[in-house]
């Protein structure tokens, strides 16, 4: 301990012992200023004339190249879009044509359907008319069997209640003005 308290009062005598006149720390000597604007001047004078100049042309190839660049994409866009319109209108050409081929299918398709539908019903038709023929012929044929059986009843009634045998001429005459009354009116 006593040996740090010796080097500290050692420190203390070393201030002491400093000069009166001391010069101040922040000053400027002149020899100092001379060499500092001397460095400032040889340094302005090389960035004026050596790298001002290099950065000024370096800047300005840039700039030339982002012009050059700019009026290219400038260029290329308006290829591209020239191309995008040629593409759209072959794309509406197209379009229009398939519409014109989808049409005309359409036509020709409606046409023979058309067709077709108009012979299914000639031959719907012709079996109507074939089905209906056929329905009079059986009602006429079931009528004469019914007229017939019914001329033979009513001949067969009249003999029994009357005694001696009617005409067939005229049951068959009242049959028929009956059945075709009856038949009139809705009846069976």
């Amino acid at each position: 301990m006593l040996t740090a308290v010796s080097i500290s009062v050692g420190l203390l005598q070393a201030d002491k012992e400093a000069p009166a006149n001391d010069l101040n720390p922040i000053a400027l000597e002149l020899k100092e200023f001379a060499w500092g604007m001397g460095a400032f001047a040889v340094l302005a004078l090389a960035i004026r004339y050596w790298l001002f100049p290099k950065i000024r042309d370096g800047m300005q190839a840039r700039a030339d190249l982002i012009q050059g660049d700019k009026e290219s994409a400038e260029t290329m866009t308006a290829a591209a879009r020239a191309d995008v319109a040629e593409y759209e209108a072959r794309l509406a050409s197209v379009r229009a044509e398939a519409q014109g081929k989808i049409d005309a299918a359409r036509e020709t398709l409606e046409s023979e359907r058309t067709e077709k539908i108009s012979a299914v019903n000639e031959r719907i038709a012709q079996q109507r008319a074939d089905a209906a023929a056929a329905v009079e012929e059986a009602r006429q044929a079931a009528m004469d069997d019914v007229e017939s059986a019914v001329v033979d009843v009513v001949g067969r009634a009249a003999e029994i209640a009357l005694g001696p045998p009617a005409s067939a001429a005229a049951v068959r005459n009242a049959v028929r003005s009956s059945m075709g009354a009856t038949a009139g009116t809705g009846g069976s």
